[in-house]
């Protein structure tokens, strides 16, 4: 059995993979590019992607019999062609929901709290050269008894809006599906959402209904000081929209994922004056070390589920 990893870098490399090789012969590459896919994978029985496209062509050429995606989301393949073809498409769910619902609050107390500042007001010895105890310029706030609205309730949205009921906010949500229903947390329609909520956090996929969900047409909604904050996917959240609206007024920004990644450097995002309004990771939320043990653990089964008929 031949099995390719295509873009093992993607899982860091403090992560132990040797038991991939109790299935089969594996063959890693760190990274690849799309006109040196085929090459690696035409004689593969198993292929490992995280982001690598597989498409038809791809499949054509290939003796693929098994996709498995390190990921949940699945849009790098063609699923269609992959049924047509019986090749079968194996992806891991909820191994990161742990995950992305912490760096989602990490996000929110970084601007609730002002951190940064009050960091860099000891280390540049502002402390130190103070004549009373503390220092209060820039005021910070409780979560307590703020509005959180929600932007799709799936199992992430689902374990932040219990992390921000517990720290005392009142939870709101809006499916962006319309089908999901939740008896715990209040169910509002977008405007509503948009106009009522202190921090607004985004976990939904991107697709038909969510491309460019939040843009110049609702932005203007939002709350002066209010935070917005994207854990979903790059282009839910117009680019050029938002960061006008940043250097226009007073709100805050945080994202995990951007439209094209890694981020290109004519992004709008890079180029907004009030730089202390927006924040950033390099879509890291999936990837605690303990959620990506789950992942590969994860793979690992849907091999030997393969294997094992």
């Amino acid at each position: 059995m031949k099995i390719v990893f295509l873009d093992r870098k993607t899982l860091g490399d403090d992560i132990c993979l040797s038991e991939f090789s109790k299935s089969g012969e594996v063959f890693y590459y760190d990274s690849t590019k799309e006109y040196e896919t085929l090459d690696r994978v035409k004689d593969a029985d198993i292929i490992i992607t995280n982001k690598v496209v597989i498409n038809k062509d791809i499949m054509d050429n290939s003796n693929i019999k098994l996709i498995c995606v390190a990921a949940t989301g699945m849009n790098n393949i063609d699923l269609e062609y992959a049924s047509q073809k019986d090749i079968i498409v194996k992806n891991v769910a909820g191994y990161s929901t742990a995950s992305v619902a912490q760096l989602t609050l990490s996000f929110a107390l970084q601007f609730i709290n002002q951190i940064s500042y009050y960091d860099n007001y000891v280390k540049n010895k502002g402390w130190e050269n103070s004549d009373i105890f503390t220092h209060l310029d820039k005021p910070f706030y409780d979560l307590e008894n703020k509005t959180w609205g929600i932007i799709g309730l799936g199992s992430i949205g689902e374990q932040v809006a219990n992390i921000a009921s517990a720290l005392g906010c009142k939870v709101q949500y809006y499916s962006t599906s319309g089908k999901n229903v939740n008896d715990i947390y209040s169910q509002v329609d977008l405007e509503t959402l948009l106009s009522t909520s202190d921090v607004i956090s985004i976990h939904s996929p991107l697709n038909e209904q969510t491309l460019n969900l939040i843009n110049q047409s609702n932005l203007s909604q939002i709350k002066d000081k209010a935070i917005l904050l994207n854990l979903g996917r790059g282009g839910i959240v117009n680019e050029q929209d938002i960061s006008e609206e940043l250097d226009k007024r007073e709100i805050y920004f945080a994202t995990d994922v951007v439209s094209k990644e890694p981020i290109e450097k004519n992004s709008p995002l890079l180029k907004i004056n009030n730089k202390n309004r927006i924040l950033f990771t390099p879509h890291i939320a999936w990837a605690s070390k303990e959620a990506r043990v789950r992942l590969v653990d994860g793979i690992i089964n849907n091999i030997k589920n393969y294997i094992n008929g």
